[in-house]
């Protein structure tokens, strides 16, 4: 049971594993119910061109994890956590369900909720199109945040990494849904403008104007870059293309290979991964490959 009662929120907008509820506004201060699913991740991040914003968050509710270039940090409830104005990038892991009000004196809740339910829609609606079941990118995401905690990337990284997982595929929706079903191969003009889908991401997520969103996009756009530097869009190779990338493009290809589509069957778990070993080093980058193995039993739960 909620400690808030929901008839006080002035807005709700829900994600997979996360509610935001605003509360009251003022005078240029927000305040902001959260409430976070078990191993949902929420975080904060320095404000584009400096300023002296207050951000404070005060736990109600389970525990948060926080992690950031101090190490990590258990928060439980009664316990604060406050940054004027915030310097790094602050990440933090629910553990179990949690509640806590958020304290912002940068106001773009009405905004966020916006940008935050039509890009909302537009995954549904790629999902949707492209064969997938409703929780493909839900299945990317916590695929790449088990391996983010593998990989021990900082607190930047894993929320430039939960951004982009989600959002991937955003792109797909300029692309039309008869070359997305199409079961046959694809022409030579089809396959240029399912290539492009990835750059159409970017361009999607740097219109929101959102200095997280905009991150989020580099690494959606660098997707489907391979190790060998035979990829889309750029041929970039080795370590050009970014780690978050790599790991979405380990991830994605085993979720693409194991899951039932209109237009093909989805192969074994041991297929896939065999798939994965044979292009090591070649599609894939060898050190995202042999962490994916090292944790496979977690990663196939999902």
């Amino acid at each position: 049971m909620g400690i808030i009662n929901e008839g006080s929120f002035i807005e709700t907008v829900h994600m997979k594993g996360l509610q935001i509820s605003l509360i009251a506004s003022g005078d240029g201060t927000e305040v902001i119910y959260h409430r976070l699913e078990p191993d949902a991740r929420w975080g904060l991040e320095p404000l584009e061109g400096g300023g002296e914003t207050l951000e404070y968050l005060h736990m109600l509710s389970g525990e948060l994890l926080l992690k950031d270039s101090n190490g990590e940090k258990t928060l439980r409830p009664g316990d604060s956590f406050q940054r004027c104005p915030v310097t790094e990038h602050h990440i933090f892991q629910s553990i179990g369900q949690s509640e806590f009000l958020y304290v912002t004196s940068n106001p773009v809740f009405h905004y966020y909720s916006k940008v935050t339910n039509e890009l909302r829609d537009l995954v549904i609606s790629i999902e949707e199109k492209d064969g997938y079941t409703s929780d493909h990118c839900d299945r990317i995401t916590k695929m790449s945040m088990l391996m983010a905690d593998a990989l021990d990337l900082n607190s930047q990284q894993i929320l430039k990494l939960n951004l982009a997982a989600f959002l991937h595929d955003i792109g797909k929706v300029k692309v039309p849904v008869e070359i997305l079903q199409k079961p046959g191969k694809l022409t030579s003009d089809e396959w240029d403008l399912m290539k492009q889908h990835s750059t159409f991401g970017r361009e999607i997520l740097q219109e929101t104007g959102l200095p997280s969103l905009i991150e989020a996009g580099e690494v959606v756009e660098q997707h489907h870059e391979r190790f060998d530097g035979t990829g889309y869009p750029k041929g970039l190779k080795g370590d050009e293309i970014a780690i978050e990338a790599a790991i979405i493009s380990v991830v994605d290809s085993f979720d693409a290979m194991t899951t039932d589509r209109v237009y093909q069957k989805g192969r074994s778990v041991l297929e896939a991964i065999d798939e994965l070993i044979q292009n090591r080093g070649t599609m894939y980058n060898p050190e995202i490959v042999d962490t994916f193995i090292k944790i496979k039993e977690k990663l196939v739960k999902i």
